[in-house]
């Protein structure tokens, strides 16, 4: 862990070829990075703009696109979780994330038989398989913790969608001899992208909106003291050069926490050394500041689910265009 007393991971919010065992094997080495996700965006990048992949696949092209962008998928998988297997034997994390077809989003038959076949081609213990938190990713999380598959709710945007995981897991557990890690993926910047040019014309506070959502989130997962269950931080990339590139780590530092950023915030975060643990806030806190929300008459709740839907077909187009790609 980054942070032994607060039992704080710090996950490196990207795979890439040759990241896997230059840059990411430096972070593991030096206690910085003790675990990684991606996602459709993530694999767009690194397969259509690093020459890494165009062997590969060039002896991949009796195959279908999507079979193509699975056979290199699990291969970077693969080696990621071998470069974090110690840790994970160490119970340390050491995981990596995969995320199902986004398309499979509203069929919970569908993604359960993807994430099963994606689990056992890896064939790696220390991989989560990330599952949309829509109603049918509900029923799936649930059949895979039941089956003994880690699993990373992704998309997570409302306290809503946390509790309906949190149930998801609890009966997939009941299912079960076993219990298996699991998290909660809390996307954070993007509220606050969405919101605080409004928020400056009102007088409210920018940059506040994602954390006191995610302080809030965080609290009733922690409350819920469901088995092996942490809320993951993510979404912690800033735009531009304001915030600074570490503020969505520094302050979302929690007890038993994971944050999942982007290299440059992670780079920024360990120059500042920051360590001092910030949610959760004050309940008050933070139903003040929505009541200011409320009082703008600014729905919250719609913005959420439209952050929501919009995260969802930013992960379908970027899916889309690698199947494009490899056409």
């Amino acid at each position: 862990m980054y942070i032994d007393e607060l039992k704080f991971s710090l996950w490196a919010d990207f795979i890439e070829r040759d990241f896997i065992t230059t840059s990411l094997r430096e972070y593991i080495q030096r206690g910085i990075v003790n675990g990684a996700t991606s996602n459709p965006a993530i694999f767009k990048n690194a397969i259509l703009n690093s020459a890494a992949y165009k062997e590969q696949l060039a002896g991949l092209k009796h195959l279908v696109p999507k079979q193509r962008y699975e056979a290199v998928a699990i291969e970077d998988i693969r080696a990621a979780a071998d470069e974090l297997r110690l840790l994970f034997e160490k119970g340390d994390s050491g995981y990596v994330s995969i995320e199902v077809d986004p398309f499979l989003c509203d069929d919970t038959a569908a993604t359960i038989e993807e994430a099963q076949r994606l689990y056992r081609e890896i064939d790696r213990r220390n991989v989560m398989i990330k599952i949309p938190a829509t109603t049918a990713g509900y029923d799936a999380m649930e059949a895979l913790t039941a089956s003994g598959i880690a699993v990373n709710a992704t998309l997570v945007f409302s306290l809503a969608q946390a509790e309906a995981c949190l149930k998801a897991f609890e009966k997939g557990f009941d299912k079960s001899a076993q219990s298996v890690d699991t998290v909660i993926s809390i996307f954070v910047s993007r509220i606050d992208r969405a919101l605080d040019n409004r928020l400056n014309m009102l007088g409210i506070a920018p940059l506040k909106a994602g954390i006191y959502n995610a302080s809030r989130i965080y609290d009733a997962i922690e409350h819920a003291k469901v088995p092996k269950c942490r809320a993951l931080f993510a979404s912690t990339g800033v735009k531009g050069s304001y915030p600074k590139a570490s503020y969505y780590i520094e302050e979302m530092l929690a007890y038993n926490s994971v944050n999942t950023a982007p290299l440059d915030a992670i780079d920024a975060y360990v120059a500042t050394n920051a360590r001092g643990q910030k949610l959760p806030i004050p309940s008050n806190e933070v139903d003040a500041f929505f009541t200011l929300l409320y009082e703008a008459q600014i729905d919250f709740d719609a913005l959420l689910q439209q952050q929501v839907d919009e995260g969802l077909e930013a992960f379908k187009a970027a899916f889309q265009e690698i199947l494009d790609a490899l056409q």
